[in-house]
Formats: structure tokens, sequence, C-alpha cells
């Protein structure tokens, strides 16, 4: 028996690794595994080149668990004594990377990066062993023992094959690991796409009303997942069959892109576009890569564009590297590079498929928007492309490309200042009323409706030159796309004022909410009322809502326009009624307001090229007096109107209809619009 101590540095290097060499312990199955599928491709490779002329037999890698220890075998390479002391006990080297060297044509298959794959053993196991037998002739098989301190034993075993076991005597605190169910979970986990095949205990069938044990191996992994075939190889439901292997709860895919490249890197995998039914859906941390099929992580960013983290499926490159425990990806060159071919490769395929089956790219248009738009926000590259085959909606359900949205509206969507204006909503039940204006004056009215609209919005406008886009519910029709100066019979001032006045003081009190009340000459068939807000504050409370840095916007109230139709019969009727019913009382208030009024301009022309200090106190005194009588005359105007008004079941129901229109009359007015409606008929 031979006793020696480890080199390593430090006496304490075992607690270190079992803290801090690998972020979670359950990492050391899916080492231990890829290690004797590393052993095992070596020894494929070595009859490859004809250094190994041996039968190579089953190669099937076993893991076992007993009643304090779990087993793995493998029937690879094995170990001499003498390379026992170069990989186990020097810890500095890695048998990977002088086998890499010497083989480097032949070494594809080959699992490198894991040099200290095996020490991992030591975050579960209080005990380790090695029993091992080198494929080389007249080797001996020979058994290394360490209990987790820098000495080991290496002393002659029996082992019949080549090969190895490693023995792991599991720590107390890590007895979890003996459970057959979470070494299954481990394994379907990190091992279930290994290239070659790995058993867990024994396939089970019901027999006397229980599961019992058959004699056939339990293969936990296909070693051939579809990734590593040819699309020619491969049929629509391998693809549908794979996603379901991998997503079980998930629908059908949208459809898939199968990446495979070899230079300027190694790079396959399937992607896969997810139907997503609602935002809730969206989750991040779908893709899963693998390191020639072995599995590593599934948080993928740096690797895949921010926008396809989106996507679900798998990528498999050994030229990501990775740190120690291939838990957190490095920057590279590399990994820059294969970021730009997934987003070169993904804008081709909706490209294609754009182009070959436009009706079917329509077809799932809805569900494919979210990745577009995002990606167009997100990557300009991306936008470059994928601007030739993103869809405007409208609100019938017809698609447009972005240029073929432009040559349709431009005749007749074009302002007097010569700018395009994108007319859309993103309701149609709420805005209906809006929209069928729009479309009576033969406009195309857009339907955004996603969660990204309003940001894409903003990006469309800085890149589409001399152009706007403005909801319909943000003026009224003639304003939307103001064609020439405006035309009509406007009201005097002083009936503006009253018709102002009258709906003002009816106009119920919402909180964080204001309403601006304005007239406007709209034709006599149109509505009375309309409830507009202005396309800039409304957006950028929007903006509030996904951005964090523009919060401000959305702490300030909503404010609408409460639009009156001076040429509807029902606003002229109430104008009309409500000068009749006031008049008496209004005419002594008038009067001495226009007296006021004409002391205030005598006194402002007295006062003109004088300094404040030139101005007499009585003046200045006299002033303050007139705006203070001036501000009491308002007011009691105010009232006598506001009297009336409150007494009008026409301003009321005008009011209300115009809020309901909008889904903005609820609780107690609602009930009292009701019962005003029935008195009414």
């Amino acid at each position: 028996m031979q006793k020696g101590n480890i080199g390593v540095t430090t006496e304490n290097i075992f607690p270190i690794i079992k803290k801090f060499l690998y972020s979670d312990h359950e990492i050391f199955l899916r080492e231990l595994v890829s290690n004797a599928v590393d052993a095992t491709q070596k020894l494929k490779t070595l009859v490859s080149t004809g250094d190994f002329k041996g039968e190579l037999g089953d190669l099937t890698i076993h893991v076992k668990i007993d009643k304090d220890t779990i087993t793995i075998s493998d029937r690879g390479l094995g170990l001499t004594a003498e390379e026992i002391d170069k990989y186990i006990n020097q810890i500095a080297f890695s048998g990977a990377n002088d086998f890499l060297e010497k083989y480097k044509n032949d070494a594809n298959a080959i699992i490198g990066h894991f040099g200290l794959g095996f020490y991992s053993a030591f975050m579960v196991a209080k005990k380790v062993e090695i029993v091992t037998r080198s494929y080389k002739e007249d080797a001996k098989a020979i058994k290394w023992s360490c209990d987790g301190s820098p000495e080991f034993t290496l002393e002659d075993a029996e082992r019949d094959d080549r090969g190895t076991d490693i023995i792991l005597y599991i720590d107390d605190d890590c007895k979890e690991f003996l459970e057959e169910s979470r070494i299954q979970g481990l394994l379907n986990k990190y091992c279930r796409f290994l290239p070659v095949p790995v058993a867990f205990g024994k396939k089970k069938e019901w027999k006397d009303g229980k599961q019992v044990d058959t004699e056939e191996d339990n293969i936990i992994n296909s070693s051939c997942p579809i990734w590593t075939k040819k699309p020619s190889e491969l049929k629509d439901e391998d693809y549908k069959k794979f996603y379901r292997d991998l997503y079980p709860m998930s629908d059908e895919p949208l459809f898939w892109i199968h990446l495979n490249v070899d230079y300027p890197f190694n790079l396959t995998g399937v992607l896969y576009f997810p139907k997503i039914k609602s935002n809730i859906d969206l989750q991040k941390n779908k893709i899963q890569l693998y390191c020639n099929q072995v599995y590593v992580t599934d948080s993928v960013e740096g690797i895949v564009p921010d926008f396809l983290t989106l996507l679900h499926g798998v990528i498999d490159s050994p030229d990501i590297p990775l740190n120690v425990s291939r838990s957190y990806l490095q920057s590279d060159s590399n990994v820059k590079k294969i970021s730009t071919y997934i987003t070169k490769k993904v804008a081709d395929r909706l490209q294609s498929i754009f182009k070959n089956d436009r009706k079917e790219f329509e077809n799932k248009w809805d569900d494919l928007k979210i990745f577009i738009n995002y990606g167009m926000l997100t990557q300009e590259d991306f936008y470059e492309k994928a601007n030739k085959f993103a869809l405007f909606k409208d609100t019938d359900s017809k698609y447009y490309t972005f240029e073929e949205y432009q040559t349709l509206i431009k005749d007749n969507q074009t302002d007097k200042n010569g700018s395009l204006i994108y007319l859309y909503a993103n309701n149609l039940d709420e805005q209906y009323t809006y929209i069928d204006a729009a479309k009576n004056k033969g406009y195309n009215v857009l339907l955004m409706d996603g969660q990204l609209d309003v940001p894409m919005i903003n990006m469309l406008e800085q890149k589409f030159e001399k152009s706007h886009f403005t909801r319909v519910d943000s003026d009224v029709i003639d304003r939307l796309i103001v064609k020439e100066e405006q035309k009509g019979e406007e009201l005097a001032d002083t009936k503006r004022e009253i018709l102002a006045t009258v709906f003002n003081g009816q106009l119920p009190k919402v909180q964080k909410t204001e309403f601006h009340v304005e007239t406007q000459a709209m034709g006599e068939t149109s509505a009375p009322i309309i409830i507009t807000q202005a396309e800039y504050m409304r957006r950028m409370k929007e903006m509030a809502n996904i951005q964090p840095g523009m919060s401000f916007y959305g702490e300030m109230p909503d404010m609408f326009n409460l639009v009156l139709n001076s040429d509807h019969r029902l606003i002229k009727q109430v104008l009309d009624d409500a000068e009749a019913s006031c008049s008496e009382k209004l005419v002594p208030v008038e009067s001495e307001i226009a007296m006021l009024k004409l002391r205030e301009s005598e006194l402002h022309k007295a006062h003109e090229g004088k300094k404040d200090e030139e101005i007499p106190t009585t003046e200045k005194d006299e002033l303050h007096d007139i705006e203070k009588k001036l501000d009491e005359q308002k007011k009691q105007k105010d009232s006598i109107i506001n009297e009336y008004a409150a007494s009008n079941k026409v301003v009321h129901q005008l009011i209300d209809l115009a809020l309901l229109q909008n889904n903005m009359l609820k609780g107690e007015a609602l009930t009292n619009f009701v019962k005003r409606s029935i008195d009414l008929i």
C-alpha cells in the first residue's frame, strides 16, 4: 500500500472546494457522470485512431445508490497508478488538457473544461474511493482512497474489466443525495442528453399491485438528441415531440429555428417560439445551455440577445467559456459572435417564413409580435432586418408591412404641415365611437394593443420621417389630422363662457382626474359631447408604467378635454335655455362686471409708462379692490349658472353619456344615470 499527500499548496483545500468551488452542491453528480462520459469518449477516440484494438462492448455508465454510498461506474479508459498520481493527486493538472493536445484533431466529442470536476465529490462525501483499471495491456486494478484530508492511500484492488468506479461515502449533512427521487431528478436535469447511455437502477413495472424492478436497465438519457442531427433527417413531429419532452405542459410552439454552425465557432441547437396566451406567460430562462450535451445552465443572458431570452429550447457549444463551476459565463469575444449569429439566424428565419408563406406569418403575428417588437426596441441590427417583415394590424384585422402602410395612408392622412399621421386605437370596444368617426372620414386606424406598443410608437416616430402617431380619442376628428385652417362659425366668448360654466359645474369629482371644457363647431350630425385626452400627456403616463425613470408623469392627474359641439341641437338648446333662465339674475351682475372692467381698464391705461413708485397708493388700493370685486362677481355669476345647470336633466344626461362612452361612469353616478334615463323615457 502506498500513502502520500495530495499535491496542494494549502492544508485546507477541501473546505475551500466544499464552500467556494461550486455554487451548488448538486453539481457533483453532473461532474462525476461527465467525467465518466469523458473517459468513454476518449476510448472511442482511441479506437478511431487505431490506438486501441480491443472490443468496446457495452459502454453504459451506471449510477447506483446503496445504504450510505453512491457509485458511478464506467467502462472507459480507466487509470494507471501514474495517471492517478498526475490527474488526481496533482490537483493543478487536468487529464483533459493533455488528452486534447494529443488528439486535438479527433477530440470534438470530448468534454473539456472540467479540470477540477472530480473534487466536487468532496462537497457531499466524507470519503471517496476510486477503483480503476486502465485499458492498457497488463494493467492492474488499483484503489485510491481519501477521507477529505490531503492524505490518500493507493493499493492493489480487484476489477476484472477496464474502467472506473467512483464510490462516494455520503456525509451526514448530505443524506438527501441517497434518495432515489433526488438522484433521478438530478440525472434528468444534468444528464438527460449525454452522448453515452447512463443507467440508474432498473426499469419498473406493476406486479401484484406494486412497482417492481425488471431486469432491464433504466436508461435516463437520450444520447442522440435532435440538435445533434441534421435538419434534413428530422420531421416536424420530431421537433414538436422534443419540445413536449422539454416543456410537458406547454402548447405547441409557433415554429422553431435549427442552429448549426462550425465556423468561426461551434454551435448547435434548436430554438422555439412559444405560444404566449398572456403577459403572465412571459418567462425568461427557458433556454437550456449545454456543453457537448452536458447541461450547464438556463441563465443564458450574454449568449442569447436579451429579446430572444423569451424563446425556449437548447443551445450547445463547446466554445462558450465557463468558470470552474460552469454556472456563470465569462466575458469572451466568442460569446459576442454567437449572440450576433443567433440574432441574424432568427431574423433570416422570420424573413423566410414571411416571404414564403405570408398568410401563415400573419396568422401567427399576434403571438410573434412581442418577440419582434422587443427585438426592434433593444437591438438596432435586428431592427434593420425586422422592419422589412414586421407588421401593422389595423382595426379590420388587415396586416401591412411598414412600407405598405405608409403607401396606404399617405394621400389621405398627411396634415397641412406635410406630416404623416398614423391613427391608432388600443381597445376596439372602448374606442369604437372614435374609430367609427375616423373611418367615416376615410381614415385607417391601427390596432396597437400590445404591451410594448407605447415604446414602439415612440421609436417609430424617431425612425419614420415626418410621422406622428395619434390615438383616435386624443382629439375631435377634425383636429386629429388638420388639413387646413379651421373654418366654421364659432360662438361668441360670452356664450362659450356660459356653456363652459354650465357643464364644468356639473362634472363629477374624480380622484386624480381633471376636466377642461371647450367648445368646437363639429357639424350637426356629430356627437354633442366628446371626451378626449391629449396624446402627449397620456403617452407619458403610459410610459411611466413601464419605465421607472418617468414615474413623475405617473403621479400627475389624468387630464381630459370635454369638447362641446356648438353645432348640435342639444348644445344649442342648453345654451338658449341657460341664457333665458338666467338672464334676469345675470343682468345686474354682468352690468357690475362691465363697470368694474371699464374702471380697471382706465386705471391700467393711466399707469402705462409709470414706474411702480410713481403710481399713487390710492390707485393701487383701488385696483386691488376691483380685482377682489371682479372675483366675487364672477363667483356670483357662476353660482347663478350652476344653480340653473343643477336642475337641468339634459346637461347631466349629456355629461353621463360622454363618461359612459369612455368607461368613466361608475358607482352612484351610474345608478343616477339609469334612474334619470328611465324618467326621461
